[in-house]
């Protein structure tokens, strides 16, 4: 089978796209099919008409329009479409409904539903994008917010079948009206990588080899700040030879946030600063670290969203104490595989934390089996093989 993969935007520089489509093509292709990446390199715009292959999975970057953002959206819009039906495919997946992606499988329905035919676009959706999602977190303009809010559930309810990365999304998905066997559910995996070099980074960032490290790998915007400094400012008290390694960059000052706090509450003695990272780097800062913390609230977002950092940290060997919120609790068997405490009770993440550095022999089992679950029920092995059997039914259908 042919199939084009649809992606959201271009693959750099933060390597998004790589951490769920890449895979996934991967391992679809060792089933014996031929997968094609198209992509608007926005993003990268040096990559604006370039065709490469990423580990044997061919990268389509269209040719970047000229005019700016809004004069360039249909016209990008249409090079994707174009771009897909030059692959002549089996079946189109579109990655996320929104955007040039979503604007260009729009185009793909509409004519289906007119009667040409065309190849099966099926959606993929990892994100609320809409309201109380994605659309509440970024500065989108508001003709962005009502475009992206309408293309997820229009494009929900006429695909010819939807993956979900997450049970809520799952739930939200069945509540737009869309038939449960039209539903596939397909949690971010992982699979088997390479060790990182932690010790040659802890001497690189200064950290003593023996000193407890946790690392709070991020994007900031899972929790509130004021949280998370409560949280790191009573594991120090309790426990003041650690360390803590923040991996990750905001959106909103979050790191000058954390700084300020460290100094008022008298941790910043303990906090390491490595902002962003390339994803090349990561597994060096995860291997350096002892155990790690995953915070999130209670929100929509993080219910719907499915945490590739929390599945990194997991397969890299780590105990993780999260909160007990949307996809943790299928990553994370609580007291056998890792730490799940309530959100509304940051003293519980303390008290976990606390726990391991005291019991670091209960943190090492945690970690191993917690890296043997995802290995086990989480890799994308077995995804690609259960979506290729979603493929077939669609197709079928």
């Amino acid at each position: 089978m042919k199939i084009v993969f649809l992606a959201p935007f271009g693959i750099r520089p933060k390597g998004t796209v790589l951490a769920r489509m890449l895979p996934l093509a991967v391992e679809l292709q060792a089933l014996g099919h031929t997968v094609t990446i198209v992509a608007p390199p926005y993003t990268n715009p040096d990559d604006s008409g370039k065709t490469e292959l990423l580990s044997g999975v061919r990268l389509v970057n269209v040719s970047l329009p000229a005019g700016g953002k809004l004069a360039g959206t249909l016209p990008l819009a249409y090079r994707m479409f174009r771009g897909m039906g030059e692959e002549q495919p089996d079946l189109v997946h579109l990655f996320k409904p929104k955007g040039y992606g979503g604007l260009a499988a729009m185009w793909q329905i509409t004519l289906q539903r007119l009667g040409v035919r065309l190849p099966p676009l099926l959606v993929d959706s990892d994100d609320r994008e809409g309201k109380g999602g994605m659309n509440d977190l970024h500065s989108y303009s508001w003709p962005e917010k009502k475009l992206f809010a309408f293309q997820e559930q229009w494009l929900s309810r006429h695909a010819r079948g939807i993956t979900v990365a997450s049970r809520e999304l799952e739930r939200l998905t069945i509540a737009m009206g869309v038939p449960s066997q039209r539903l596939h559910y397909l949690p971010n995996c992982v699979a088997a990588s390479r060790p990182g070099d932690g010790q040659a980074l802890r001497r690189h960032l200064g950290i003593a080899v023996d000193s407890p490290l946790l690392v709070l790998y991020t994007r900031f915007f899972e929790f509130s700040q004021q949280r998370l400094h409560r949280v790191l400012a009573g594991i120090y008290q309790a426990f003041p030879t650690v360390r803590f390694l923040v991996v990750g960059q905001g959106k909103q000052g979050e790191e000058q946030q954390l700084l300020a706090a460290a100094r008022t509450l008298g941790f910043d003695a303990a906090l390491v600063m490595a902002g962003w990272v390339e994803p090349r780097q990561i597994p060096d800062y995860l291997a350096a670290a002892d155990l790690a913390i995953y915070p999130l609230d209670d929100t929509l977002i993080n219910r719907a969203k499915c945490p590739a950092k929390l599945t990194e940290l997991l397969v890299a060997g780590l105990a993780v104490v999260a909160d007990r919120v949307g996809q943790a609790e299928e990553y994370i068997r609580d007291g056998v595989s890792g730490i799940l405490t309530d959100p509304q009770q940051p003293e519980q993440m303390v008290a976990g934390v606390v726990r391991l550095l005291r019991e670091p022999d209960l943190a090492v089992r945690y970690a191993a089996e917690g890296k043997r679950q995802m290995l086990k029920g989480f890799n994308w092995r077995e995804a690609a093989q259960s979506l290729d059997q979603f493929y077939r039914s669609v197709i079928n259908s």
